[in-house]
């Protein structure tokens, strides 16, 4: 796997948007949000559109931001500007050959999923489920911290949750692999298509928002069927925000990760911040994970 090298200060961070639109705030405030951190920033044309209302200008516009932010020297990393909805329709029209030859930092969340798939799996290349830009005036110190730590980690590094915040274990063991996952729907989506996520020996992250327990029980079972789970060394559960019960008498989300988890027997911890919470952990995909579910402890090698 193609490890991109160190965000230093002063370095430049291209932002695209591949997915959804900006909405509520100003691309300006963003940019110099993110300058305010000592970074130079280069905006993608995808940053200022919008299309059918739900997408950051056209497909073909989109899936071209992404390649020149890749290809373009000046820029040392590239960070999505937000999730939403558009990723799925680009995966047909990158030159991932460009991707291959021109490695560097990738960074982002939800949707971007489907990116951080294609990018692992066909390109060989290492990327980061972390912050966006569109969140830059409210990063917190602790977020920010986990962003540095995962892009500059030089040999080893212990993901920690804030400390108000415990990790549950949901079934016990230790497992290792290369880290693959995001976003529970976007893996779903990618099932039965040329994109789909292998989990093959690896330690799979899953994160969601805004499902009913009972949808997310479908979404896990679909999975397993499809052998995702059994085919993983191990399962990293992070942030379920807004995730709720449809009934009062339903099945709290612990319990539901606990049969699937006793399923399939696999190491498993639950409630890493990772996901769309905010302080949030960013977490090196492709990278070497090591999970010790019997001590809550999260580790990457390179």
């Amino acid at each position: 796997m193609n490890i991109p090298k160190a965000l230093n200060i002063g370095d430049t961070i291209g932002i695209i948007a591949p997915s959804g639109p900006l909405r509520k705030k100003n691309m300006e405030e963003i940019k110099v949000a993110i300058e305010g951190y000592g970074y130079r920033v280069k905006v993608g044309e995808s940053c200022y559109l919008k299309h059918k209302g739900y997408l950051a200008g056209d497909d073909k516009t989109r899936a071209k931001d992404i390649e020149k932010m890749f290809v373009d020297n000046e820029v040392d990393a590239i960070m999505c500007l937000r999730g939403g909805y558009g990723t799925s329709r680009l995966l047909d029209k990158i030159n991932y050959k460009i991707i291959s030859e021109n490695p560097k930092i990738f960074i982002g969340f939800s949707d971007i999923t489907a990116l951080h798939i294609v990018f692992n799996q066909m390109c060989n290349l290492s990327t980061y489920h972390g912050i966006m830009a569109y969140t830059a005036q409210k990063w917190d110190e602790f977020t920010y911290d986990s962003l540095l730590n995962a892009l500059n980690f030089k040999e080893e590094l212990i993901i920690e949750n804030p400390i108000e915040e415990k990790i549950h274990t949901i079934y016990p063991g230790q497992a290792e692999g290369l880290l693959v996952g995001g976003n529970l729907s976007l893996m779903i989506s990618s099932l039965g298509t040329r994109y789909e996520i292998n989990t093959k020996n690896k330690i799979l992250f899953i994160e969601e928002i805004g499902e009913y327990i009972y949808k997310l029980d479908r979404m896990l079972m679909h999975l397993y069927h499809a052998g995702k789970l059994n085919d993983c060394n191990g399962i990293i559960y992070g942030d379920f925000n807004d995730c709720m019960k449809f009934n009062d008498d339903d099945n709290d989300i612990i319990d539901l990760l606990k049969e699937i988890s006793q399923k399939v027997k696999k190491p498993s911890i639950y409630n890493l911040q990772a996901g769309h919470c905010m302080p949030m952990l960013t977490l090196p995909l492709g990278t070497h994970c090591n999970i010790n579910a019997n001590d809550q402890i999260v580790k990457f090698m390179k």
